[in-house]
């Protein structure tokens, strides 16, 4: 993997660039940055994960041999992450239309991830599947998550309907090893279960069985995506800000940040990688947006995290990034060898302005579309990087997650707050306990009942 940052320095765009000057202020703190990530490593379970875990993963490589055997679909149920990492493995590895595909060229069940409690998404999702014939993956760490449980107990009610007592073998449960209702549910029924590890937050998950059952259902080299992560890591633990790439990365967009520059835009240019953009969204935006620092100061930290798709959005969203406000950060992530060569033929008839595309491929075009977006976006003076991977495979996956993931732990350093909370988010969750009724949350049901009182004046019924 290579990562170039030159386009985030004034003496490659100018005035909005970030200066050699400030990179050197900066850096000073490498050396406090480098030992909170170390002496908090017990606290980041996740950074373990590709070295501890090789009972877990034989077991889980059984388990998705049965799946595959026995079952013609496999369903993860989770929000958040829970179900990110496993829609960026499953599109970052497989055929882009796996599922489509017959069962002797994908090798295994189909795949679906249900992240949203939308009735008719839902819906549309078991009218497509059998669910005799169905595998579910239930992911909650705190098993307690309204969604997911929701859609746990629908397709349960289901499965027992069409099964009667023979559902056991269909349901799997990824929770906390102690606490929540899914865990009593566990000891209760004695379905298959994984554990989520201490220590390891849900956007930081992918790599356990969270994640890793997904891969071993895709047949997906869960030894290699390892391979990956064992490789960042030794380069992403270096003290040395000039060999530690996810240092470098979080210094920089810390910068950015003081500098007004709030979005973080995520631009791959390869479909697969789409799914790894949301997420990076999650990852960034739930670690870094807090309201107070380590000392209890306000400081509403944070980045907005937006995904582009190149070529696609270089008709969409470009115009803005090129002419619009400096308050962006674009990342490219290129691919330098797809699995596919795909070369254009003559045009129908004589057309002097298509004539110069015959004959050369759609590789080179979309790799000449990202190499022009980087500098029509150079030349207007927006800070950009270029992320670029050898080819995209379970190797190249890991190495992304893992550069990310210690990224944005060294960017919570930089930016002195807590990148393993969400008090937002567990604000937004009580919230919704209390207006669905649960028992305990009638406090928050009658604040909820006052704030919703509104001004008639600003509401249009049309």
């Amino acid at each position: 993997m290579k990562i170039d940052f030159n386009n985030m320095l004034e003496k490659n765009i100018g005035e909005h660039g970030i200066t050699e000057a400030e990179v050197s202020t900066v850096s000073k703190r490498i050396g406090r940055v480098h030992e909170q990530m170390t002496l908090k490593k017990d606290q980041m379970a996740w950074r373990a994960l590709p070295y501890n875990q090789d009972a877990i993963v034989a077991d889980i490589v059984r388990e998705a041999a049965r799946i595959n055997r026995d079952f013609d679909n496999f369903v993860v149920f989770g929000i958040g992450g829970s179900a990110l990492g496993s829609k960026a493995l499953f599109t970052g590895v497989k055929h882009l239309k796996y599922n489509e595909l017959p069962k002797e060229k994908r090798g295994g069940a189909r795949f679906y991830v249900a992240d949203n409690v939308d009735p008719d998404g839902l819906q549309a999702l078991f009218d497509v599947i059998d669910v005799k014939k169905t595998c579910f993956h239930i992911i909650t760490k705190s098993g307690n998550t309204v969604e997911t449980m929701s859609q746990f107990m629908i397709a349960l009610s289901m499965l027992k309907d069409a099964l009667g007592d023979k559902f056991k073998d269909n349901i799997i449960l990824t929770t906390d090893k102690e606490k929540g209702i899914l865990k009593k549910i566990s000891n209760e029924y004695g379905f298959k279960t994984y554990t989520v590890p201490d220590g390891v937050g849900g956007r930081f998950s992918v790599l356990c069985p969270v994640g890793l059952l997904s891969a071993a259902v895709l047949n997906i080299d869960i030894n290699e995506l390892f391979a990956g992560a064992k490789a960042m890591d030794e380069v992403c633990t270096k003290d040395d800000l000039w060999k530690n790439p996810a240092y470098m990365y979080a210094l920089l967009m810390s910068i950015a940040m003081a500098n007004h520059a709030n979005i973080s835009v995520m631009m791959p240019y390869a479909d697969g990688l789409l799914n790894m953009a949301e997420w990076y969204a999650q990852l960034w935006a739930e670690s870094l947006g807090k309201r107070e620092n380590n000392d209890g100061k306000k400081v509403f930290s944070g980045q907005t995290p937006v995904r582009a798709l190149g070529v696609t959005d270089q008709h969409s969203q470009i115009q803005l990034y090129t002419e619009g406000p400096f308050d962006k950060v674009v990342a490219f992530i290129g691919v330098e060898k797809f699995h596919t060569t795909l070369t254009v033929p003559a045009p129908p008839i004589d057309m002097q302005d298509a004539a110069y595309i015959a004959g050369q491929t759609i590789n080179k075009l979309i790799d000449s579309e990202m190499r022009a977006t980087e500098y029509a976006v150079t030349q207007a003076g927006k800070m950009n990087m270029r992320i670029t991977v050898e080819q995209m495979d379970a190797k190249a996956i890991g190495e992304l997650f893992f550069f990310f993931e210690m990224a944005t732990a060294a960017a919570g350093e930089f930016l002195n707050i807590d990148a393993f909370d969400q008090p937002g988010v567990e604000a937004g969750k009580i919230a919704t306990f209390a207006l669905m009724g649960r028992e305990g949350y009638e406090k928050q049901a009658e604040e909820l009942k006052k704030a919703g009182e509104k001004d008639d004046q600003f509401i249009y019924n049309i």
